[in-house]
């Protein structure tokens, strides 16, 4: 398994727009070094082909990073051959703000390709900001085992879906997501919004977990907002968000390691 005695290799990508990557990048390196067996490369993107097809894990947390068509093959190539994903908050999101003067209104074209099947779903829009109860939908299982339904405060993500998804935690929410361009429409779709859930594409699976909004004074300054004046850790204080995520980073490391 893995390389020399039993070494994993993953990749971690970590950067985009409007969030603190510093923070998320530190406390996902914090998780993965908790396992001795697992030596991380770092990047800001998917430009990472060849660290890509000599990975057995693969850890995302990000927000508007588009992968080009090579990357997206790529990455639908990694899980195939029975790689491991642990998605985190935005991997799903591609997002447009409006140009121009009037209210700002966000779109979230179809760029993923193929990535969009791989990963189980494509982020639409999310309510604004607050607290929200968080639902186990699979009690029995053992990423959520022991987790009663909790409340965090992070962004509700309002997603199309993809495939056949088993979905771990949800969330209940048929509201509007105003500022975002089919925020109406999607609050018309009255089923569950999956928080947690894994998916199989070939050999491998990807475990999304939409949680991890996170932000610091300065990561919104081209939207106009030069200092927010405060730092949102989201739900990186919630004891169940952070149980639950070092058990998805166990799982992801854990698992069997994929054919090279």
């Amino acid at each position: 398994m893995g390389g020399p005695a039993g070494r994993l290799d993953a990749v971690l990508v970590c950067g985009g727009r409007w969030h603190d990557f510093d923070h998320a990048r530190l406390r996902l390196l914090e998780l993965l070094a908790e396992h001795p067996r697992v030596r991380t490369t770092v990047y800001q993107d998917y430009d990472c082909l060849a660290a890509l097809d000599e990975a057995d894990l693969l850890v995302t947390y990000t927000c508007d990073v588009r992968p080009c068509p090579a990357q997206r093959a790529a990455l639908a190539r990694f899980v195939e051959r029975g790689g491991r994903w642990l998605a985190l908050h935005g991997t799903n999101a591609v997002i447009e703000p409006s140009l121009g003067g009037g209210s700002r209104v966000f779109t979230t074209p179809r760029l993923l390709g193929e990535v969009a099947e791989v990963l189980g779903s494509q982020f639409l829009a999310h309510p604004p900001i607050e607290p929200y109860e968080v639902l186990v939908t699979r009690p029995d299982h053992p990423l959520v085992a022991g987790i009663g339904p909790f409340t965090v405060t992070d962004e509700l993500y309002v997603c199309e879906l993809h495939g056949e998804l088993e979905v771990l935690l949800h969330a209940e929410y048929t509201g509007p997501c105003r500022g975002f361009a089919e925020g109406d429409t999607a609050a018309l779709d009255r089923a569950p919004r999956p928080v947690l859930y894994l998916k199989r594409h070939g050999r491998g699976e990807v475990c999304y977990f939409t949680l991890g909004h996170c932000r610091g004074r300065y990561d919104v300054q081209d939207l106009g907002v030069d200092d927010t004046g405060r730092v949102d850790v989201g739900p990186w204080e919630t004891p169940e968000f952070l149980t639950v995520l070092r058990r998805c980073v166990e799982r992801t490391v854990g698992g069997r390691s994929p054919a090279r």
